[in-house]
């Protein structure tokens, strides 16, 4: 049975629309949040969402944003949006996608990515996606395979390559395995409070195997574990707002505060108390902080 969603009154007050677009020649499926069309003076917002997750892991942040036009599309091979034909789902696929959905339904707008979709982002307007703003929550600003969780990391290469090098049915059942994805989302959530936490499971179970098959999936992995914000960091020049947590797991609190000093126009917001599911556990704070990087008025009710 599902679980019901702590911000599901504030969304509920949020218009949506799902749409879709031709993008390197395959649908993307998006959904529009907030006004359908630009508001004078107010930011439409592009929305990256992170590793396995699809559009509906950054609604909580959005529930917190009246009033903005979100944009958030599913990743190619991800939720709907389906994969791009004959193509290596590497960052470069993911980067030109971000620039080509960009600029077709929304040029001009604020890029903002969560975790994996933090690399994606930041690939994107490096290579030339214009941008006013660029918001990173969570951003992966350290290499995977050094520090604390190194050990962890390889396990989980281990596992995605087990997934991708078994026969295809037994291979694919491992990937979507329903314990396999709770213990990833137990390791995560940091949370004390017993409903936000049953929450975040249900969202994991919900949508975390909503992959379209291994190979991408496999792609997706190989390429969150091989890159890293910091390669990118020191060629964007827009003002950049980075969104971190004190508790996270995948990137320390300090290798965070490291990576704002590489940025040339950055500030860091750093959310006490939890760790990589800013977007579940703390998106009042994450939308705040958004509102004040955009020079927005707090929203009513925060």
């Amino acid at each position: 049975m599902p679980v019901s969603s702590p911000y599901a009154a504030r969304l509920s007050e949020i218009p949506v629309a799902r749409h879709e677009v031709d993008v390197l020649g395959s649908p993307t499926a998006y959904w529009v949040y907030g006004p359908a069309i630009d508001v004078p003076d107010v930011p439409t917002v592009v929305a990256v969402h992170g590793f396995r997750g699809e559009h509906h892991g950054l609604e909580p942040i959005v529930a917190y944003l009246p009033g903005i036009r979100v944009i958030s599309p599913d990743l190619p091979g991800f939720g709907e949006t389906v994969p791009v034909a004959e193509r290596e789902h590497d960052l470069g696929l993911y980067a030109g996608w971000l620039c080509e959905f960009a600029r077709t339904v929304a040029p001009g707008s604020v890029v903002l990515g969560h975790s994996f979709g933090s690399i994606v982002a930041s690939a994107a307007v490096a290579s030339g996606l214009e941008t006013p703003q660029l918001i990173l929550v969570n951003p992966i600003g350290a290499p995977a395979l050094e520090g604390p969780k190194g050990v962890l990391t390889r396990l989980a290469i281990f596992y995605y390559t087990m997934g991708a090098r078994l026969p295809e049915k037994p291979g694919t059942a491992l990937l979507r395995h329903p314990w396999i994805v709770r213990v990833a989302s137990i390791a995560m959530a940091t949370t004390p409070d017993r409903h936000l936490r049953r929450f975040i499971h249900d969202q994991h179970d919900t949508y975390f195997s909503s992959f379209a098959d291994r190979d991408v999936l496999h792609d997706a992995f190989v390429t969150s574990v091989s890159h890293d914000v910091r390669a990118f960091a020191g060629v964007i020049d827009v003002p950049t707002l980075l969104i971190a947590a004190t508790r996270d797991q995948i990137t320390p609190i300090e290798s965070e505060r490291a990576l704002a000093g590489m940025f040339p126009q950055a500030q860091l917001a750093e959310i006490c108390g939890v760790g990589h599911l800013i977007h579940y556990e703390a998106p009042a704070e994450a939308a705040g902080a958004i509102r004040r990087f955009l020079r927005l008025p707090v929203a009513p009710g925060r």
